[in-house]
C-alpha cells in the first residue's frame, strides 16, 4: 500500500453537558489547554491536524488549524464529526486515504497512536481500526478509510445511525490494544472533577510528548 498524506481530525463539537457548558479543550491543564496538550502528542504523527467543532469557533482560531462544522446539522454525535473530518480532507487533502480521529478532551495520547492504528489496515485488510485500552474499547480514537464517508453520510441521514460502534461493525475492522498498567492513555476530561486527576496523571505518569 503506498503512503499517503495522513490527516488528524480533533473532535471537539460535543456540548460538554458534564463540565457546566465549559469549552472542554480549552480548559487548562497544567499549564496550558487540553487541546495543546493533545496537539503537542499528535502533531508528530500525522501530517495536518483539522479541528471539528460546532460553536465558539473564534476561540479556537489562535491555534492555527483549519476548522471543520458538522456536514449534518443537529448535533448528531461523534460520527457527525468524522464525517466532517472527511468531507474536509476529500476536499482539502484528495489523495489521503486514512483519517485519524481523536475526541478534544483526551490529553494524554499514545505517541505510538497513528502507527498503531495504521498496521491493521496496512497490514491485515482492515478498513477501519479502533484503540482498545484496559478492556475498554474507545470509539472515537480510530481510523477510518475515507472511501467510506458516503456510506457513513447515508447512514446519519437516511438511517439515524448515530451510535459509532453500530456503524463501524458493518465493515472490516480491527482492535489495536494500547492498555497501560498504572493509567489509561485515553482517561478524558468530562467533568470538572476530573482536570485535578489529569494534572496528577500528567505529572507522575505521563511520557512528555517530546521524549
Amino acid at each position: 500500500m503506498s503512503k499517503s498524506p495522513i490527516v488528524a481530525v480533533v473532535l471537539a463539537g460535543g456540548l460538554a453537558r458534564r463540565m457546566n457548558g465549559e469549552i472542554k479543550p480549552l480548559k487548562e491543564l497544567a499549564g496550558k489547554s487540553i487541546l495543546s496538550h493533545i496537539i503537542d502528542r499528535i502533531t508528530p504523527q500525522v501530517d495536518q491536524i483539522v479541528i471539528n467543532l460546532n460553536q465558539n469557533e473564534d476561540l479556537f482560531r489562535k491555534y492555527g488549524y483549519p476548522i471543520t462544522k458538522d456536514s449534518i446539522d443537529g448535533f448528531v454525535g461523534p460520527l457527525g464529526g468524522v464525517l466532517a473530518g472527511m468531507d474536509w480532507i476529500a476536499e482539502n487533502f484528495p489523495e489521503a486515504e486514512y483519517m485519524i480521529s481523536v475526541p478534544g478532551d483526551g490529553p494524554f495520547l499514545p505517541l505510538d497512536l497513528v502507527e498503531r492504528l495504521l498496521l491493521p489496515i496496512r497490514e491485515n485488510d482492515k478498513q477501519l481500526s479502533v484503540a482498545v485500552s484496559n478492556g475498554r474499547t474507545q470509539p472515537v480514537v480510530g481510523a477510518w478509510d475515507i472511501s467510506l464517508r458516503e456510506n457513513l453520510r447515508e447512514a446519519l441521514l437516511e438511517e439515524k445511525l448515530y451510535k459509532v460502534d453500530r456503524w463501524t461493525s458493518r465493515y472490516r475492522i480491527g482492535e489495536v490494544d494500547f492498555s497501560q498498567p498504572d493509567y489509561d492513555p485515553f482517561y478524558n476530561t468530562n467533568k470538572i472533577e476530573d482536570i485535578a486527576e489529569a494534572e496528577k496523571l500528567l505529572l507522575q505518569k505521563i511520557k512528555p510528548h517530546n521524549l
